[in-house]
């Protein structure tokens, strides 16, 4: 039941958090983006979605382990992921650098395929779960690319 408790928390923390650092104001109404980018209120809905997938990853994971080296991987491999998952909405939304974020995007996208990877001899279905956070983060990179393609600098902008 912890483990359950644990995984549901950080979930719910860092979809709270990241709702919280995501103010759709002018500054990102005014921003191009591309034709391709879903509606807004598209994104909470897919990472409700992504992050319920993470926990329960976490939770078969952390079941599946049978050493405590195994348990120790899936505690690291969730944290790295959750420090990567929250600096993104800051560095984006927040501080309005878009290309600072796409930069830390690409460290979010490796905790993906390090738990992808990491979890795979731990518990398949655990990592399988995580592919739809992979390919959704890949999806948003992507966008997020696209965003400082059409719209840098950023440095000189307010």
């Amino acid at each position: 039941m912890i483990p359950i408790i644990i995984a549901a928390s950080v979930a719910l923390f860092l979809g709270a958090i990241g709702g919280l650092m995501t103010p759709i104001d002018d500054w990102y109404a005014n921003l191009r983006k591309p034709s391709w980018q879903p509606p807004n209120w598209a994104f909470g809905p897919a990472w409700t979605i992504i992050l319920g997938l993470a926990a329960w990853s976490a939770v078969v994971a952390w079941n599946a382990a049978t050493t405590d080296g195994q348990r120790a991987t899936v505690i690291i491999l969730f944290a790295t992921n959750a420090v990567c998952h929250f600096l993104w909405s800051p560095l984006f939304f927040k501080l309005r650098r878009p290309d600072w974020a796409m930069v830390e995007v690409l460290f979010l996208w490796g905790s993906l395929v390090a738990l992808v990877v990491g979890l795979w001899p731990i518990s398949t279905f655990a990592s399988m779960l995580i592919w739809p956070y992979l390919a959704w983060v890949s999806f948003a990179a992507f966008l997020n690319w696209t965003i400082v393609k059409l719209n840098a600098p950023f440095a000189s902008k307010g």
